[in-house]
């Protein structure tokens, strides 16, 4: 009996300490599995792009170096009449007077910061429509992009008009000029300086939302210095959207890049995402996904 009496003890003193542990004020019972998996969010493709953008210092830099950039060869392309950003075949007649200059921007990420869009597509598991494209729009709340505002006056104290060429509808004209006056961007009093998708240009007919005609007809009054923008289409018109064709249609025009072409971060969406899945926007989402997969290299 003498041999048993420290085992019942230490026996009575483990079911003592774990009827202790068991009530400590922090214990919680145990969760579910399924009620964890509730608590997380849909995965979606766009969230860490969505996040880069909202979120990065790296970002806001690329803005500010490119833009930057731009006014240390503003004067020299305003000096030089021989200047020009147009690609080949856009110009239909020569300048009728060099001093009358412009730059050519995008709207969209190029000089307004669309991220809060973006942010709800995530948060809401919604994709992109025209109808909650155009209510974000009509808020007029699109902040400019870093360094933006800043190069876009320079260029106007110098003379130059600034145009807005963008794929936002053409309806959409008076929000967004309400948008960019509030932002403080210059606006040249007397000029149609919004073009926007379904503007019509005499004598030219554009092929879907190519900007190319747009492109014209400011080049029909004005030299063009520099053209930004956050996908190829804002430089040059994109015939067959392929990786490879993409990366032909540019070749010509590289020695440009951060000379007269001035390209803007954009990871969230554009036309280089469609060409990896065929421009085949009716391919079921697990397709697309499955194509643009198969479009990394993984160097093995």
């Amino acid at each position: 009996m003498y041999r048993l009496a420290p085992i019942a003890v230490l026996s009575a003193l483990l079911l003592c300490a774990c009827g202790v542990q068991s009530t400590r004020p922090d214990a919680r019972p145990a969760t579910p599995a399924t009620a964890l998996e509730a608590d997380v969010p849909a995965a979606n493709d766009n969230l860490n792009a969505v996040a880069w953008i909202q979120t990065s210092t790296e970002r806001d830099l690329i803005y500010l170096q490119a833009y930057r950039n731009a006014a240390g060869h503003l004067d020299r392309a305003i000096a030089d009449p021989r200047w020009e950003a147009l690609p080949a075949g856009e110009r239909k007649s020569p300048v009728a007077d060099p001093a009358r200059t412009a730059i050519i921007v995008d709207i969209d990420e190029t000089v307004l910061d669309n991220g809060p869009y973006q942010a709800r597509l995530v948060i809401d598991g919604t994709t992109y429509d025209k109808a909650t494209w155009a209510e974000w729009c009509r808020e007029a709340r699109a902040e400019a992009v870093p360094g933006a505002l800043e190069f876009t006056r320079l260029a106007a104290s110098k003379g130059v008009t600034v145009f807005y060429l963008s794929n936002r509808a053409h309806e959409l004209n008076d929000v967004t000029l309400a948008n960019l006056e509030s932002r403080g961007f210059p606006l040249a009093a007397g000029e149609q300086v919004f073009l926007g998708l379904g503007l019509e240009v005499p004598g030219c007919v554009p092929k879907n939302h190519d900007k190319g005609c747009r492109r014209e007809l400011v080049s029909r009054n004005y030299r063009v210095l520099m053209q930004f923008g956050d996908q190829l289409g804002d430089f040059v018109n994109v015939a067959s959207n392929t990786p490879g064709d993409r990366r032909q249609i540019v070749a010509p025009y590289l020695d440009w890049v951060g000379e007269r072409w001035f390209v803007l971060p954009n990871p969230t969406y554009g036309s280089w995402e469609p060409a990896l899945f065929g421009n085949d926007w009716s391919l079921p989402p697990a397709e697309q996904r499955r194509a643009k997969r198969d479009a990394l290299d993984t160097g093995r």
